[in-house]
Formats: structure tokens, C-alpha cells, sequence
């Protein structure tokens, strides 16, 4: 029966899954590899040599690690979403300036991805990283570029991963993350308000450009404590669309 699920490759998938367990554990060897994933050693071994070849990952002794050419390939990505040296400068300035945590990151597959992130002086610890996918509908992050999305690209996201609970303050009522949204659009930036992280509190906004359209968003975060909603509207608010006024600016000449 005709479907319009795309062909996908076996092979291929094998690949990403070890490339994949590589970054996570740091380093392995193939029979870990194979262990962990369930695949026979011939195949992981197989996959690593090809691999190895194209300089994608590089073996010491018996262990395989990624290799520093997804360095380039990270930095042509990133690019790709907005000029990366100003979202670079923007996000570390934000974070000098404000003490927090700021993170730059854009939307793809329904997924919220860091590009960006800098810690200040006063920042606390989080589990965030560049590269990282974290859901859209908890982050501010995420629903500041949710709330410049037609009602039917929010749809389909929702659909495709649900409104997952992160914490117990998770939105995780359809009805209810669209009363946010507009909330939103009228306010002009988004509230994280221990929604993905207990304890945490982030303000959101989002920054777009003419002709690509919505690049992505910056996020201040920090503990909730610190991040009142008087520091928020008195102070952050300002600041942060500062920083995504730069971004915008410099991405029209790009």
C-alpha cells in the first residue's frame, strides 16, 4: 500500500545510533558499542572503520571517539540559523550583564535546539549544552518561537510530541498552552516559570529576520528567586530585546 512515510536506510540509522552513543558516553569501544546497542560486532565495527575513514570519528588504541571534523560541520550548521560570531557576542555580552544563564536556540523537528549558551557570574548549573533538543511547550525559548507560528504549525507540533510534564508546573493542556501564547503576543516575550526546571525561571523572546523569518529565540535563566517578575518587566525585558535587536539588524545584511 502507497505510503507517505519517506524510504529510510537501515545502514544509516545504525550510524546515527552509534555516533550518537559515542557523544554520550564519550568514548567507547565496539563491544560496548555493540552491547549497548543491541547490534553484532561485524556491523559496529564496520560502521566505525567507514567512519574513521571519513575522519568522523578517530580511534586510540581500541576506543572511538567523534572527531573534530563535526566541528566544522557544527559551525556551518549554526551559521546556517543566523550570523553565529554576533549571537555569539550577543549571548556572552547578556550573560556579563545580567549574572545568568542566557542560551540562543532555534526550532527544528518540533524541537528546541541550543545554539548558543554563556554563563555569567551568579549563573547556576544547568544540564543544557549546544546541540541539545529540549521540548518546545516548556522552555521560554521554545514558546517565544511557538507564539510567532501560525495555529496549525502548533498543531502539528503538538501532535508530533505531545505536552510532555518536565515538572509539576509544566503546561500540559492544549487549551492552556494557547491562552500562553497569546499572552505572549501580547506581552512580547515568553516565561519559562518552572516549567522545565525546578527552581528555574527564564524570560524568552524571540528574534526573526525579513525574509528567513523566525531565526530563533534568546533566554535569560536563573533561579527563581532572582528571576522575579519585577527583574523581569523592569529589567530583563529590556535588556534581552536589545540583544535580539542586534542580531535582527546584522542578519538583513547577511
Amino acid at each position: 500500500m502507497p505510503t507517505n512515510t519517506p524510504r529510510q536506510i537501515d545502514a544509516v540509522q545504525k550510524t546515527c545510533r552509534i555516533l550518537e552513543y559515542l557523544q554520550d558516553s564519550g568514548g567507547a569501544g565496539v563491544t560496548e558499542i555493540a552491547e549497548e546497542l543491541e547490534f553484532s560486532k561485524s556491523v559496529v565495527h564496520a560502521h566505525l572503520a567507514t567512519l574513521n575513514e571519513e575522519n568522523l570519528v578517530v580511534k586510540d588504541g581500541y576506543t572511538y571517539s567523534l572527531g573534530l571534523k563535526f566541528l566544522d560541520i557544527a559551525e556551518t550548521a549554526k551559521n546556517g540559523v543566523a550570523d553565529h560570531e554576533i549571537v555569539r557576542n550577543q549571548v556572552r555580552e547578556l550573560a556579563e550583564g545580567t549574572g545568568e544563564v542566557v542560551h540562543f536556540g532555534a526550532e527544528e523537528n518540533g524541537r528546541v535546539v541550543y545554539v548558543a549558551k554563556s554563563k555569567g557570574e551568579s549563573a547556576v548549573e544547568t544540564a543544557s549544552r549546544v546541540g541539545k533538543r529540549m521540548p518546545m511547550h516548556s522552555t521560554s525559548l521554545g514558546k517565544a518561537i511557538l507564539a510567532e507560528f501560525s495555529e496549525d504549525a502548533v498543531e502539528q507540533i503538538v501532535d508530533q510530541h505531545g505536552l510532555p510534564e518536565q515538572t509539576e508546573h509544566t503546561i500540559t493542556d492544549e487549551e492552556r498552552l494557547y491562552e500562553d501564547l497569546d499572552t505572549i503576543r501580547d506581552r512580547g516575550y515568553s516565561i519559562d516559570n518552572q516549567e522545565n526546571i525546578p527552581g528555574v525561571r527564564c524570560i524568552g523572546i524571540s528574534v526573526s529576520a525579513p525574509e528567513a523569518g523566525v531565526l530563533g529565540a534568546l533566554s535569560i535563566s536563573g533561579p527563581s528567586q532572582r528571576m522575579t517578575d519585577d527583574r523581569i518587566e523592569n529589567e530583563l525585558k529590556e535588556t534581552i530585546a536589545q540583544a535580539a535587536n542586534v542580531i535582527e539588524v546584522n542578519s538583513r545584511y547577511q
